[in-house]
């Protein structure tokens, strides 16, 4: 989502083939094992395998990181972020009632946590499978460093958090923090809070593996990537002022009431 971070240098390593694909005996098929850390920095070795040799030990790695995002997730709302809206009932003495909030709010959160994990990962991958026309093992290895990044992410705003005991409103890696210090629109502070330096990153890395993959050119590449991130931060900003809770309510109630 940030467009202003390129270039970026890490995902354009030199390659180096220290570990090359081996053959599997009985067939000419070369074959290399997916290690996750070791192609992190070294993403060209990573595509030129892809391009010329068969993967494995892939999904192990993908489960890992799936189950280590899942348990960031738990982790910032054991924690307390974003359940301020349940303190009423502790400050009330209804301690039943908040210990089956901060449950349910957890139960929810792992549920969100799941559907946010596929989408960035099976989702976004089978849609630069289909729209693309990427093979389907180039686009999920893409999306796994995404979603790694994101991981990442979440996982260092929540330790920045839990270290002094406190949260913001914005993020420290996005450019949330300089718009709010000199707009006065909250729109614009949630959708520049949206663009952060790791987002330049997936950026990068998406523009690497689409052009490794495709004959898009380049410069399109480049411009939808960036136009795709900056229309999901609009997305994102413009859902802070929906009244989701509110809508919830009037749901469960069976409609708005009537005055």
């Amino acid at each position: 989502m940030a467009a202003n971070a390129f270039p970026i240098s890490f995902v354009f390593v030199k390659v180096k083939y220290a570990e090359p694909p081996i053959a599997v005996k009985g067939t000419s098929r070369m074959i290399f094992d997916f290690k996750f850390w070791r192609y992190f920095a070294n993403q060209g070795e990573l595509i030129h395998n892809l391009h010329n040799s068969e993967m494995r030990n892939f999904n192990r790695r993908l489960v890992w990181i799936l189950v280590l995002g899942l348990l960031v997730f738990a982790l910032r709302e054991i924690w307390g972020m974003n359940t301020a809206s349940l303190t009423p009932y502790l400050s009330s003495g209804m301690t039943d009632v908040y210990t089956l909030a901060r449950w349910t709010s957890l139960a929810g959160t792992l549920l969100w946590a799941g559907v946010y994990l596929a989408f960035h990962s099976y989702a976004v991958a089978f849609l630069f499978h289909k729209i693309a026309k990427m093979p389907w093992r180039a686009a999920l290895v893409m999306q796994t460093y995404v979603l790694s990044l994101l991981v990442i992410e979440k996982a260092l705003i929540f330790l920045l958090f839990a270290v002094p005991g406190v949260t913001l409103s914005v993020s420290i890696f996005s450019f949330g923090p300089l718009a709010a210090t000199f707009l006065d629109m909250p729109f614009l502070t949630y959708f520049f809070n949206q663009l952060t330096i790791f987002t330049a990153l997936i950026i990068a890395i998406q523009y690497r593996y689409v052009r490794s993959f495709t004959k898009i050119s380049p410069k399109v590449i480049l411009f939808v990537l960036i136009l795709l991130h900056i229309a999901a931060a609009l997305l994102v900003a413009s859902l802070d002022f929906v009244p989701l809770d509110d809508m919830l309510n009037d749901f469960t109630r069976g409609g708005a009431g009537v005055e």
